[in-house]
């Protein structure tokens, strides 16, 4: 089997979808028997109660995106980004749409992430 160079393992990444991006993390992570959040598992650990707060945990989450704000067009663009296969009119009714869930049922750090990527862009979005 041929070894792939760091550089085509990141095109490979860069044309994943989030989700499918997300549970490649999740297969790695098994196999591997290591996790990507180890800093932030550590804090958690740490935290009086934090074993009682594990055990609630929501493990799926909804990305809402409540308004575009004002700059429309770059929050398009995201979310054309965000959502794989969407073309341009589709992203721009879910913006003028909104509230509306962009991504449902994905991982927290999927979740965190859009939602930075979307605020980034000047939108106001929920995580459910």
């Amino acid at each position: 089997m041929a070894k792939l160079s760091t550089e085509e393992l990141l095109d490979i990444f860069s044309e994943m979808t989030l989700l499918e991006l997300s549970s490649f993390v999740k297969a790695f992570e098994e196999k591997f028997e290591v996790t990507a959040a180890a800093p932030v598992a550590v804090a958690a650990a740490a935290a009086p109660g934090a074993a009682a707060d594990a055990a609630e945990e929501q493990d799926e989450f909804d990305v809402v995106l409540e308004s575009a704000g004002d700059k429309k067009i770059q929050v398009i663009k995201v979310v054309r980004e965000i959502v794989s296969g969407l073309g341009l009119k589709e992203a721009k009714d879910l913006v003028e749409g909104a509230p509306k869930p962009i991504l449902e049922k994905v991982a927290k750090d999927a979740a965190e992430a859009a939602k930075a990527k979307l605020e980034e862009a000047g939108a106001k979005v929920a995580v459910k």
